[in-house]
């Protein structure tokens, strides 16, 4: 091999450069050395700044040729030395683990990109992937299924529990938050960092449902078209059953459920599925399934306990909603003008959609 790069080097100055480069970043990946030695050690071989930046943690590295740290909004020159205010970058890489994208690698030059900058970035991304898995826990949103399973498994015991949690990166002691998600437009990784930004969070698919673990859960941090249950429990394993339990709630009006917001309704939950089926409100609601303006009507009348405030939800006049709901009452067999026949109404809507979900 080492013959084979002789030859080729002697045939291309270009070709001579990258395998420099090459066995550059293998010496130094060989080496075990950690991010800020790649970032000295890049900034120095190309003699501009090097920068690396973690999107999980948010960390970013700016070194000058010299070896320190670079003035910020500032780049030396390359081979005079000169500064450019500018700062700009001419020239960047993702850094990938995992099939994700976890960070980036740059180069700042006053000037044009050089010949062999794509090159040096390109190594300089697969060394720092190879660093931030060794120095981990590795930055990646998507963890190992079976470590989550772990946190989240109602028969793990709590030594390796505790072990599971270490090893997905968090600290001990520290609650941990449970969500359950289900997305079909957006990736889990993407819907981890979005929730849970520059803090710990990892995710999994476990028995077809998305599992997001993180150090803190903000409902209105989750992005459209996410449907979300949150658990409430410090244990992990009580939080996940939770937030099952919570994602059944979920609707297209309130995407994202905290279990603590269900009170009583979440013992409904409890009640064997063949039990809700048999119940008449819920049976006759099923027979507004196929007319899905009748449900979103009624949901948005049970939510709001008021004609015109439904309609304000549902953008119609207040008097098309009143003719909608005495049209929903008539085949539902129930007063919906009264407190205890909206009630009930409200009751069938909840237990419908679990035997939905």
């Amino acid at each position: 091999m080492e013959a084979l790069a002789v030859r080729l080097s002697g045939l291309d100055p270009y070709v001579d450069g990258a395998l420099r480069i090459v066995a550059f970043y293998d010496t130094l990946m060989r080496r075990r050395v950690d991010l800020p030695a790649l970032a000295r050690a890049s900034a120095g071989l190309a003699e501009c700044v090097c920068g690396i930046r973690l999107y999980g943690t948010g960390r970013t590295i700016r070194v000058s040729p010299a070896g320190g740290e670079a003035p910020e909004g500032a780049s030396p020159g390359c081979a005079s030395g000169s500064v450019s205010a500018s700062g700009s970058v001419s020239g960047s890489v993702a850094v990938v683990l995992d099939d994700e994208e976890i960070g980036s690698v740059w180069l700042e030059r006053p000037g044009p990109a050089g010949p062999l900058d794509e090159v040096l970035l390109e190594r300089l991304a697969i060394a720092v992937a190879a660093a931030v898995e060794r120095y981990g826990p590795a930055r990646t949103t998507m963890a190992d299924p079976a470590l989550v399973e772990l946190v989240i498994g109602s028969g793990t015991d709590e030594a390796a529990r505790a072990r599971a949690l270490r090893l997905l990166g968090f600290a001990a002691g520290v609650p941990v938050r449970v969500a359950a998600v289900r997305s079909e437009r957006l990736a889990l990784d993407r819907v981890g960092g979005l929730v849970c930004p520059g803090r710990p969070v990892k995710g999994a698919v476990v028995a077809g449902v998305g599992v997001v673990l993180a150090a803190a859960l903000e409902p209105d941090r989750f992005p459209e078209g996410v449907y979300a249950g949150i658990g409430a429990a410090e244990r992990p394993d009580v939080a996940w059953r939770q937030a099952r339990t919570a994602l059944r709630f979920a609707t297209a009006r309130e995407p994202v459920v905290d279990y603590r917001a269900l009170g009583a309704l979440a013992l409904l939950a409890e009640v064997p599925q063949e039990v809700l089926r048999g119940n008449a409100d819920v049976a006759a609601l099923a027979r507004l399934a196929g007319s899905p303006e009748d449900l979103e009507t009624l949901d948005a009348y049970c939510a709001t306990g008021s004609l015109r405030r439904a309609a304000d939800l549902l953008h119609l006049h207040h008097s098309s909603v009143a003719r909608r709901i005495e049209q929903i009452g008539r085949v539902l067999d129930l007063d919906l003008t009264g407190a205890p026949g909206l009630y009930r109404a409200g009751l069938a809507l909840a237990a419908w959609r679990l035997l939905q979900g």
